[in-house]
C-alpha cells in the first residue's frame, strides 16, 4: 500500500521538497488500530483497508484539505 500512495503521489506532482514525503514507520503506538497513515503538520491519524481508501485520504485531504471522517482515528 504504501508504494501505491508513493506512486500515486508522484503522479499527482504532489512529492518532492516542501510537498508530501511517504516513508515506511513502526507500529507508532496504534498497532491495534491495523495500518496507519498520519498526515501532519495536521496530526490526523487515518486508517485504511484498500487502494480505495487511499486513494480516498490522498484525494480529499492531500489534494482538497478535507478530512476524511470515517476512516480517521
Amino acid at each position: 500500500m504504501r508504494d501505491y500512495a508513493k506512486q500515486k503521489i508522484k503522479a499527482l506532482k504532489l512529492s518532492g521538497p516542501g510537498k508530501c514525503r511517504i516513508n515506511n514507520a513502526g507500529c507508532m503506538d496504534r498497532c491495534k488500530e491495523g495500518p496507519v497513515i498520519a498526515i501532519y503538520p495536521e496530526g490526523v491519524w487515518y486508517t485504511y483497508v484498500d487502494r480505495e481508501d487511499i486513494d480516498e485520504i490522498i484525494d480529499e485531504h492531500l489534494v482538497n484539505g478535507r478530512i476524511v471522517a470515517r476512516l480517521k482515528i
